[in-house]
């Protein structure tokens, strides 16, 4: 066990803020899955898009980004992640919700910054 998961396993607290954090980055992720279906929803055809939209964004994802991504790269599952969540804030912004759409950026940006914490990371790769 690396010191990070000694660390996590002996003080609850931190592994409660990691295990926290972690869910509010799969929180993140069902937001820019909901943007995707809102943005399908605004295009025609509406009822091929509202579902398209978020299942492509979803294959990217498990494909590239996901912790058991299958192709995720060192230098393409970050590329994957700002393309993705970067899209989804494009698809908010074209939707006239702007300031949904930068909440959403921020609350990408900071969620998965402290998700790099290697405390939190270790833990992440742990239960993977």
């Amino acid at each position: 066990m690396t010191h990070a998961g000694t660390l996590l396993t002996d003080n609850g607290r931190v592994a409660g803020l990691g295990w926290t954090v972690l869910a509010l980055v799969f929180v993140d992720e069902l937001l820019a899955m909901a943007a995707f279906a809102l943005w399908g929803w605004d295009a025609s055809p509406r009822w091929l898009l509202v579902w398209l939209l978020p299942l492509l964004a979803m294959l990217a994802w498990w494909a590239f980004a996901s912790p058991k991504a299958p192709y995720g790269g060192h230098g393409l599952r970050p590329a994957v992640k700002v393309l993705v969540f970067g899209l989804a804030t494009l698809a908010l912004w074209d939707l006239g919700h702007e300031g949904w759409a930068v909440a959403l950026l921020a609350f990408s940006v900071v969620v998965n910054a402290l998700a790099q914490i290697p405390a939190i990371r270790s833990l992440a790769e742990e239960a993977a």
